[in-house]
């Protein structure tokens, strides 16, 4: 067309000038007929990361085509084409003739960083938004978990946003864990988890005397802008990498979980005195004379909590709950106190009890064992047949236990009623019974899954895998200490309605997502199962509960369960009550384990101040902790499933090459997770290994499609595997699908 243009001219160029025109034509064209031509999508791209890079600058059309790699006239000519068409599309503004800059300059939002080793990582902004995708490039080497200030990149239509790091306001973790590969100069960390793509680079000297093979906790201490990998030094050597002990603390040190006990601590518990004072005696209400006894797992060692009970009259009983008074013992601002603070939680590994407190406080000074005289903080109950209460008062007691039954050991009373204290347990057990389907009827959802348990030998193999039961016996402690909690929520909770309620710790869950809840019911629509996503409270508890009662036996059981409680929000400690959804409860709190749970301290230090008349505690200051004991307690539960994948992982490593029966429990775009009916441990088929087809994902609809033949594989189904691989380093189990 240019050509053309010049030759239409020619009587007012002459020829000689015509020559030099048609010359250097000649030449632009073999310029562009050589050079790869840029396909107009990967240009506006690349116009689009320009100015994301350059957020506060202006820029015309040439000086953007030099930035961006443009050589031809032709694609200068694409970029002055495209910048007017990115105005029109709202991501470029046109100051001034021919002079652009980036749309939206500021859009800056602050929330957390999530790192994954495949590359894509997220920001997950502070106000709840839609999470943001963030290259590794514009990642600032964030570590996962941190605290950052994002700059929202823009993007085209059609296209998900980006964002890239500008600050990183709050680091969450800087020490990681894994096997140790020395080389001749240098040595790296081979990394457990899945939040590096990368290995630690750890110098000669920084190993700590760390060996190949072990298992260390490695702290970065540096991760220069252009350098791929972090650089650190190791902190600790746990053990021989596979060796139980350091496998555990290995678990315990990837969520910044404590696996030792400070000296310090550990001497100022047992500095404590054992004996109590006449004068403690002398104001405490002494049930020492009447019946008591504790329900407890077989082998649990901390006894915190007590059952009394004695008939007033006919159809009429005193029942006492009696709790340890840790408060005595542990005071506010001590060593002891700072470390239970800090700590917020008992954490319970599958072979293992890693205490809230120290031994000689939670397993014996505050431990309600039997034949010994205890303090407790007690709630004691005036209780009718018809399990109704007639009168309740809060006091601190002194109790000695006359018996300490198993769970096992109280269940057979109750279906025997025969036994130690049989009219007491039987008593309790008939009272419980009526509370808890008053607490349904009232709309509490009846979440009762097995537990995996496993029986391990000395050495920490795991040898069989049981399930956990909840009984009747389990579920008449269950009853007394839901009522406990409760009443004394409302105690302090409970107002006039002129009055406010002084600052008080309470157990809190919200309502259920409705988008969770509507994904709930579409997928067990799917199993023929029905309930109401919107209505009363009541209505969508006693929908989820037929449904929980109609599973019963059935291959969909676990699944279901399973994702019934994924549908649920997640309960929290705070001091702004929103009352407890999972229990039908309007005021909840925690006070039956102040032996490991430091809000069910908290409870009793706030109890005593208030009985004594005192005011109330600052809310702020209360609430603050009680947002750290939230997410240590969720710290403690993924510490916990991840000894428990670990132990699933060891078990099944024996079993190599055997075939199980299970069902699909997750559908994901890389494969099936597959849980096996026997044993319950989870494993995964890589879609790769699907190679009869081209598989896809339908995340709609919870399955995997094959392209070709139509094949699906749902959340649900019934499945029959091999088990092909187990990889203890990273929890991992593979499965090979078995043909029919």
């Amino acid at each position: 067309m240019v050509l053309s243009f010049f030759i239409s001219k020619k009587s007012n160029l002459g020829v000689k000038n015509l020559n030099f025109v048609k010359k250097n034509m000649s030449r632009e064209f073999k310029e562009i007929k050589s050079s790869k031509r840029i396909k107009k999508n990967d240009m506006i791209q690349r116009i689009i990361n320009f100015f994301n890079a350059h957020a506060k600058e202006l820029f015309n059309y040439k000086q953007v085509a030099n930035d961006v790699g443009v050589k031809t006239q032709v694609d200068k000519l694409m970029v002055a084409e495209i910048l007017p068409s990115l105005c029109q599309d709202n991501i470029l503004i046109e100051e001034g003739r021919g002079k652009f800059r980036l749309n939206g300059i500021g859009l800056v939002a602050e929330g957390k960083f999530e790192r994954r080793s495949n590359g894509k990582n997220s920001f997950i902004p502070i106000d709840g938004g839609k999470n943001l995708f963030v290259a590794e490039r514009n990642s600032m080497h964030a570590m996962n978990g941190d605290k950052v200030k994002v700059q929202v990149l823009a993007s085209r239509k059609g296209r998900d946003p980006e964002a890239e790091v500008l600050e990183i306001l709050e680091r969450s973790q800087t020490v990681f864990v894994g096997t140790l590969e020395v080389q001749k100069n240098f040595a790296f960390l081979i990394l457990d988890n899945k939040f590096l793509a990368n290995d630690i680079f750890i110098p000669r000297n920084k190993l700590k005397g760390g060996v190949s093979g072990q298992k260390v906790v490695v702290k970065i201490l540096d991760w220069p802008a252009q350098s791929k990998n972090p650089i650190g030094e190791v902190v600790d050597v746990l053990g021989a990498s596979g060796e139980n002990t350091a496998e555990m603390h290995a678990i315990l040190a990837e969520f910044g979980l404590p696996y030792r006990y400070p000296e310090s601590v550990e001497k100022a518990a047992k500095k404590i005195p054992i004996d109590i004072p006449a004068s403690e005696i002398a104001v405490r209400e002494d049930f020492r004379k009447v019946c008591t006894f504790t329900i407890d797992p077989r082998d649990a060692k901390d006894f915190d909590d007590a059952l009394s009970v004695r008939k007033i009259k006919d159809k009429l009983w005193e029942v006492g709950v009696h709790i340890a008074d840790v408060s005595y013992y542990v005071k506010p601002g001590g060593v002891i106190d700072k470390e239970a603070e800090k700590r917020a939680t008992s954490v319970y590994l599958v072979d293992r009890t890693i205490p809230m407190l120290p031994e000689s406080l939670c397993n014996e000074l505050c431990s309600l064992r039997p034949d010994e005289d205890k303090l407790a903080f007690s709630v004691i109950f005036e209780i009718n047949d018809k399990a109704e209460i007639k009168k309740y008062r809060i006091v601190r007691t002194i109790i000695r236990s006359d018996f300490r039954f198993t769970y096992e050991q109280a269940q057979e009373v109750i279906e025997t009623q025969e036994g130690p204290y049989k009219e007491e347990v039987l008593v309790l057990d008939m009272l419980a019974k009526k509370m808890r389907e008053k607490r349904f009827l009232a709309g509490a959802i009846n979440f009762e899954r097995s537990e995996v348990r496993f029986e391990i030998d000395e050495s920490g193999k795991p040898l069989s895998v049981y399930f956990k039961e909840s009984k009747d016996a389990n579920k008449l402690i269950e009853e007394f200490m839901l009522l406990a909690n409760r009443t004394v929520a409302e105690f302090v909770g409970k107002v006039p309605k002129e009055k406010k309620a002084k600052t008080f710790v309470y157990r809190i869950h919200d309502l259920p997502d409705v988008t969770r809840m509507e994904n709930f019911y579409e997928f067990i629509r799917k199993f023929g199962y029905k309930i109401k996503t919107n209505g009363t409270k009541a209505d969508i508890s006693k929908g989820i509960n037929k449904v929980l009662v109609d599973i019963q036996g059935k291959k969909e059981q676990n699944l279901i369960e399973t994702l019934s409680i994924r549908s649920m929000a997640k309960a929290q400690y705070s001091v702004h009550n929103i009352g407890h959804y999972g229990l039908a409860f309007a005021y909840y709190s925690h006070f039956t384990s102040p032996i490991r749970r430091y809000p069910d301290m908290m409870v009793h230090r706030l109890l005593e101040r208030y009985l004594a008349g005192g005011r109330s505690v600052p809310e702020a200051k209360t609430e603050e902790v009680c947002k750290h004991c939230s997410e240590m307690e969720g710290l403690a539960s993924s510490a916990e499933r991840s000894s428990i994948k670990y132990k699933q992982v060891e078990f099944m490593s024996e079993r190599l090459g055997m075939i199980f029966e299970g069902v699909i429990s997750g559908v994901t775009e890389w494969g099936l997770y597959v849980e096996l009916n026997e044993n319950k441990c989870e494993g995964m088929v890589p879609i790769r290994d699907l190679n009869d087809d081209y598989y896809e994902f339908d995340e709609k609809n919870y399955c995997l499609m094959g392209r070709r033949n139509k094949q699906q594989y749902r959340l649900g189904d019934p499945i029959t595997i091999k088990v092909a691989r187990a990889n203890l380093e990273r929890k991992q189990l593979d499965f090979t699908l078995v043909a029919d």
